[in-house]
């Protein structure tokens, strides 16, 4: 595993860096495979690396995005991570309605979404049953509690080892997440992770021992590139 930490002075530099990294990405896999593919994260975080994003010149139609989990709300509720995707990036540029694979939210039961979701992926991807198709980045936070996308610890999201999607848990609310090992698939995962917050679970995530299940940003460990992101609020305490 290629991994990278690096430690940014603030907010502007590690929207700077993210920016970066991912054109790199983009430019790369649409030159080898003629598309590029990219699973994003909610939060206040990336809010303005997308606002960055939608301000570059770039082949829209050939970009596909995804999200790497998704509350259980409608796609237009202010708890949307969609949302905050389309009103910072994707409705301020011409991309393809088709290129943007929304999470469904709408079934009604978790567990048919999540299925649904995994199937279009799926087929999008072309991919057999027993296959863990790469994504070209999947973007990440992180939750004081060390969780990443909506695996939260000590949740049964985190034991699912067989499928694309499952269904995370956040104090009994359930949301829509990618598991682990579709995560670990990706050719680029990066941890995007600001505030000084942040620190007590950073410190564990990276210690040479401590409990995966308490910590579940230590299961993503992927087969490609491991980029951290932080700024100097978070990463200041980490051992050098």
């Amino acid at each position: 595993m290629n991994k990278k930490v690096e430690v940014l002075p603030d907010i502007s530099a590690l929207v700077a860096r993210s920016l970066e990294l991912i054109l790199s990405q983009l430019s790369t896999a649409i030159e080898q495979r003629g598309q590029f593919t990219i699973a994003l994260a909610g939060g206040s975080t990336p809010k303005p690396l997308y606002e960055a994003i939608a301000n570059q010149k770039l082949p829209w139609d050939k970009i596909h995005i995804f999200w790497g989990d998704e509350r259980y709300v409608p796609p237009d509720h202010p708890d949307s991570n969609e949302l905050m995707a389309r009103r910072a990036w994707l409705d301020r540029i011409d991309i393809p309605a088709a290129n943007i694979h929304s999470v469904p939210t709408l079934e009604g039961e978790p567990a048919v979404s999540a299925a649904k979701y995994e199937q279009h992926l799926r087929e999008f991807f072309n991919s057999d049953p027993n296959e863990f198709p790469p994504l070209d980045v999947i973007l990440l936070g992180m939750g004081d509690d060390a969780h990443t996308a909506s695996l939260f610890p000590h949740t049964e999201a985190l034991k699912v080892q067989d499928r694309l999607i499952t269904v995370g848990n956040k104090d009994g609310n359930p949301r829509i997440t990618f598991t682990y090992p579709f995560i670990n698939a990706a050719r680029s995962v990066i941890f995007v992770v600001a505030g000084a917050n942040k620190r007590p679970a950073l410190a564990q995530v990276f210690a040479p021992e401590a409990d995966d299940f308490t910590y579940p940003s230590r299961l993503i460990q992927p087969q490609g590139e491991l980029s951290w992101l932080l700024d100097t609020a978070a990463g200041s305490e980490l051992p050098a």
